[in-house]
């Protein structure tokens, strides 16, 4: 991986992953590649970030942990973006703005601050790292992730129903004395 600009951006060779034009500005979305999943943080300015880690592990721990993806409470922490990232790439993201119109920047960040070592709800498919960065930015929690997980659910429930079904079909015609 080729760094850049003073260690702030990460390139990837990853070709789907676009590289961000500029050093991120105060108020965009950061969006950090994992290993298993994507982690979401709000870029503060002079290299920090905000962003959620699980409650019962260090900080060091938490930045890399899937164990995070299950908790049920998060921390709000400031960080630097680049102790966060660490080994992963990341990218600017603010992939929602053609449908949600921003709130000003000083507003993005009071919002941001405020909630700084907070402890907040966490849950995967409601309320998440993506819902809550796309929260502060937009004053709306949206999470493409989220609307994914639940739509691949919903795909594996319907098809388990379908083939239960099916399964009690079967068995009643093999079950027939005609």
């Amino acid at each position: 991986m080729d760094k850049q600009k003073g260690n702030s951006i990460m390139a990837s060779n990853d070709p789907d992953l676009l590289d961000p034009a500029g050093d991120p500005q105060p108020g965009d979305l950061i969006e950090i590649f994992r290993p298993a999943y994507q982690h979401w943080a709000l870029y503060l300015g002079d290299g920090y970030i905000i962003n959620l880690t699980p409650v019962d592990e260090s900080q060091a721990a938490a930045m890399s942990s899937v164990k995070s993806v299950f908790s049920r409470k998060a921390v709000v922490r400031m960080q630097l973006l680049k102790e966060v990232v660490g080994g992963d790439t990341y990218r600017v993201n603010n992939k929602y703005d053609d449908d949600h119109t921003p709130l000003p920047v000083g507003e993005i960040i009071q919002r941001a601050q405020v909630l700084i070592d907070k402890e907040v709800s966490y849950d995967l498919l409601g309320s998440n790292c993506e819902h809550f960065v796309t929260l502060l930015r937009y004053g709306e929690g949206v999470s493409e992730q989220a609307t994914r997980a639940i739509g691949a659910i919903s795909l594996v429930t319907a098809a388990a129903s379908a083939f239960s079904v099916l399964g009690l079909i079967n068995t009643r015609s093999r079950n027939r004395p005609f």
